[in-house]
């Protein structure tokens, strides 16, 4: 007689919940160690934790690396910035960062570590000691550190694909050129050069390479002033008519090589005024018939022997649009713009720093003014540009803002100069009318993911 008691029906497992996902984190290891035991029959303690290295490994290489997670805020909340998604490492771009100034190390190689397709695999410096220092904190091995003598041996390294230039002004064309006939890659810091025939120059040896030129305009890639450019394209506040552009800031060491003619170009204008010149061409996407400026330097001022101090310049567009730029180099800290619509006004303030951005609109739709902040997640304009351009190196894309950027913006710069020699004397300028963003490329998709 069989004295067994029939045992109930196990019960099937509740809908996952965020308390079971946290139970299932933490002992899934174990779990997955008793399934391959299981499989495998009794292994080793060795063996065993590496064929769950072995089938984790096979996990983790299954299907598409995008994770969605389920909206937890009502709509009425304002929107995260989502998950990165970044691809694995072994598909990211790798980029080669030369010069390890204060701009590569306090921002460009932090922000490397925020990118999805972009990856740092090489190093390349003058500064034998800060090298080391700087390979050791980002895991860069000694046979990945270059010179500038061994510049040119990045061409027998497969691990670089872009080489990312962070010189100063005067070494962009040499080191583009000698980076393209390496084979690589170039994302040149702005400004592009020192003159128009250095820019040709680089464009000319990047074509001929078969390589993109892509110069780092990282505001035409920022979410805030991508919406500034929305607002503006789309006449949201009727006709632009005038946009007021300022960047400012007080210089220290008289020394350092942005005072020197001949490393630099060009005081305020080719340093921080490109910003207004840049920005004021990427909002409205036309390119202006006239320009004209004015420069002011301290007398006896040692940081102004060589480079202008203060440069106020105006750009008139096809459109009747009219821009009026401040730089200066010896007046405290402010980066901003307003845009002056037949409706309302836009304004970024600041505008141009790396960090903090802020986007304010003021209209009066029923007769009141509503003056509004508009709140966008920030992202790293940085790993921005950088993804944008990995992504048009894998997918052969034309890049946002290629060389012919840099070199209109050279141009236009060259024209300023010009007038301000002449006391102000208006220069016009050729262009085509009917075209807009003359000089760009494909258009960045990074900053909405």
């Amino acid at each position: 007689m069989n004295n067994l008691q029939p045992q109930p029906t196990p019960a099937l497992p509740p809908a996952c919940d965020p308390s079971r996902r946290q139970f299932i984190s933490q002992t899934g290891r174990g779990l997955l160690a008793v399934s391959v035991a299981g499989t495998l029959g009794v292994l080793p303690a060795t063996s065993a934790a590496a064929a769950v290295d072995q089938a984790t490994d096979l996990v983790l290489q299954q299907g598409p690396t995008d994770v969605k997670l389920p909206e937890i805020n009502a709509k009425t909340e304002p929107k995260s910035g989502g998950v990165p998604n970044p691809q694995p490492v072994d598909q990211r771009v790798g980029y080669a960062v030369v010069g390890l100034g204060h701009l590569t190390l306090e921002e460009l190689l932090p922000a490397l570590s925020q990118c999805k397709k972009s990856k740092l695999v090489a190093l390349v410096s003058g500064d034998a000691d800060k090298l080391s220092k700087v390979a050791r904190q980002y895991g860069i091995s000694a046979q990945n550190c270059y010179s500038y003598q061994t510049y040119d041996t990045l061409k027998d390294n497969p691990a670089v694909d872009v080489i990312y230039i962070v010189l100063p002004n005067s070494m962009h064309a040499e080191y583009t050129i000698r980076g393209a006939r390496a084979g690589k890659h170039i994302l040149c810091e702005k400004p592009m050069a020192n003159s128009a025939k250095e820019c040709e120059q680089m464009i000319e040896a990047c074509q001929k390479a078969g390589k993109k030129l892509m110069i780092a305009y990282r505001i035409q890639y920022e979410p805030m002033n991508r919406k500034v450019q929305e607002l503006v394209r789309s006449n949201a506040f009727g006709k632009t008519k005038i946009i007021e552009a300022t960047n400012t800031q007080n210089q220290g060491d008289p020394n350092q090589w942005r005072h020197k003619k001949a490393l630099a170009g060009g005081g305020a204008l080719p340093d921080i005024g490109l910003y207004c010149l840049n920005t004021v061409r990427f909002l409205l996407g036309e390119e202006p018939t006239e320009v004209a400026a004015h420069v002011y330097t301290t007398p006896n001022d040692p940081r102004f022997t060589e480079v202008e101090e203060n440069m106020l310049f105006t750009l008139r567009f096809p459109s009747g649009v009219l821009a009026n730029c401040v730089t200066g180099y010896g007046s405290y800290t402010s980066k901003r713009y307003r845009v002056q619509a037949e409706t309302g006004w836009i304004q970024m303030d600041p505008a141009f720093s790396y960090h903090g951005l802020k986007l304010e609109r003021a209209h009066a739709p029923e007769g009141t003014q509503q003056r509004e902040q508009v709140g966008i997640a920030e992202k790293n304009q940085f790993a921005l540009e950088m993804d944008h351009f990995s992504d048009c190196v894998r997918n052969n894309k034309t890049p946002y803002t290629p060389g012919e950027e840099g070199l209109q913006d050279q141009r236009i710069m060259e024209a300023l100069y010009q007038s301000a020699k002449n006391g102000g004397k208006p220069v016009k300028l050729k262009h085509d009318p009917a075209k807009l963003d003359a000089f760009r490329g494909t258009l960045p998709t990074e900053h909405q993911s």
